[in-house]
């Protein structure tokens, strides 16, 4: 059964109207006591500009065009609107439940629902699942299929892809650097012929989060040595597409080959090292120590 139409749909359209579109739909929100994001919504779906303009089709228009194949609608479904109805949750809170419902990552819901950094995110995210107006919602959107609606295989074949191809320069940046060498009381030391004492250090920088593909991050750790990083399996990615060869282009094909040999090199060299050091179930991460540690 279709839902009433609320009359403050209407209200809305004939103040915006009124004004001949001089009002801010914040103003109209509060005078309605609505978000201003469903003013948006509103706006949009009734064409409120397009009436203001006189640019909606009139009736004769509509019956010239009425043999005309109209172009499929793009509709949101009944769990959705479901959502966006729920006056128990805050607007990020129902964006957070249509992504998870797409990518079942609380993590990465979070972050996109929210705008906040991985760690963050990484925090929250599951907290927020937990909590029972969030998870009722995001189990009717799992029952009505959304995430099958939204999630394509073209989708699951490209996070494979880029899972595989990532670069670990994409999350963090390293080199060599030289810095003057100073005294206990910070004082730059000179040689013996009066010039600055430098020499030459190894360093490790991250990334902002908001400047990487947190989803391609599987852990970020926070311990005594330092922060770690450690990067979705790569050789799991890659066996994935090494089955699909017949789908991947040829110029991917080639750097699927290339990658999967440059993983294998690296596994060899991790397992003689874990080997060497006779404790092989330790993992392997990037670890950034503080100035001063050894």
């Amino acid at each position: 059964m279709a839902r009433a139409r609320s009359p403050a749909r209407e209200k809305a359209r004939e103040i915006y109207l009124k004004a001949k579109g001089n009002i801010k739909l914040l103003d109209i929100a509060k005078e309605l006591g609505v978000l201003d994001t469903q003013i948006r919504k509103w706006k949009s779906q009734d064409k409120w500009e397009q009436e203001l303009k006189g640019t909606l089709p009139n009736e004769k228009e509509k019956k010239r065009k009425g043999n005309v194949t109209k172009k499929k609608k793009v509709t949101i479904s009944d769990e959705v609107k479901e959502v966006l109805d729920n006056t128990e949750l805050n607007d990020k809170q129902k964006l957070f439940c249509v992504i998870y419902a797409k990518c079942f990552n609380a993590t990465k819901s979070y972050q996109k629902a929210y705008e906040c950094d991985y760690i963050t995110a990484n925090t929250n995210g599951p907290r927020l699942l937990v909590k029972a107006c969030v998870r009722k919602e995001v189990q009717n959107l799992k029952e009505g299929k959304l995430n099958r609606a939204m999630l394509s295989e073209d989708d699951v074949f490209q996070r494979y892809m880029d899972i595989a191809f990532a670069d670990i320069t994409d999350f963090l940046t390293f080199g060599e650097k030289e810095e003057y060498i100073r005294n206990s009381k910070g004082e730059i030391v000179k040689d013996e012929f009066g010039n600055p004492s430098i020499r030459k250090l190894n360093y490790v920088s991250f990334r902002n989060a908001q400047d990487v593909d947190g989803t391609l991050i599987s852990e970020v750790r926070q311990g005594k040595d330092g922060v770690s990083i450690k990067l979705q399996d790569k050789m799991r990615a890659l066996q994935w597409l090494g089955d699909r060869l017949d789908l991947i282009p040829n110029l991917n094909r080639e750097k699927l080959e290339l990658e999967k040999e440059k993983v294998r090199q690296v596994q060899e060299k991790m397992d003689y090292e874990r080997n060497k050091n006779n404790n092989s179930n330790e993992p392997i991460s990037i670890i950034i120590k503080r100035k001063g540690e050894d």
